[in-house]
């Protein structure tokens, strides 16, 4: 019983450093990845569409993103969803492919990505800490209802923090690389 409140503990902690990653991910540090498109979404014959499901997305230079639908008459919903999204990107069209030139991150704009991104981490760590109290309440509530020891549960809280810690450590190195891929010039 006790071992669940653990086992559930980290599988949450896991999966909010995973939810942290590929938020990272779709964010601009000033090269192209296919990854910068994944939030954008497609009015496809009434129905929003995630935009690598319509089209291939590739990086052919670092600064060059190509988005070559597989369907040639949905180009221009794709033009208007890239146009729409927050990514303040001009498409530029030929009529088969959309050519997304990624412009070079000014100072102020590596700064301003770096206060998001440390404000996602804080709220990472944030998440991993709830998690680590509701483990603990769990944990007590056992002790409690004489599902485990005293000293049962104090070393189960240890294990819990030992988490805690490793998950924050993971937090913080996430953070550390992507604030140096921003503000690599």
């Amino acid at each position: 019983m006790a071992n669940n409140a653990i086992s559930d503990a980290e599988k949450n902690m896991m999966k909010t450093v995973e939810v942290l990653t590929k938020e990272f991910a779709t964010m601009r540090a000033g090269r192209a990845t296919p990854s910068l498109l994944e939030k954008i979404m497609v009015q496809y014959y009434g129905t929003p569409t995630p935009i690598n499901q319509l089209a291939n997305i590739s990086a052919p230079e670092a600064r060059l993103l190509v988005v070559q639908p597989w369907d040639k008459t949905v180009l221009p919903d794709l033009e208007k969803a890239i146009l729409k999204s927050d990514l303040g990107i001009t498409p530029a069209s030929d009529g088969n492919v959309i050519r997304l030139a990624i412009p070079q991150l000014t100072q102020e704009r590596r700064t301003e990505l770096v206060k998001v991104i440390k404000k996602k981490a804080e709220e990472g760590r944030v998440a991993v800490r709830n998690i680590r109290r509701d483990a603990n309440d769990t944990l007590k509530s056992q002790q409690k209802n004489g599902e485990i020891s005293e000293d049962e549960q104090r070393r189960l809280q240890d294990e819990v923090q030992k988490l805690t810690d490793k998950y924050i450590k993971e937090i913080d190195g996430l953070l550390a690389a992507k604030e140096k891929e921003i503000m690599t010039v």
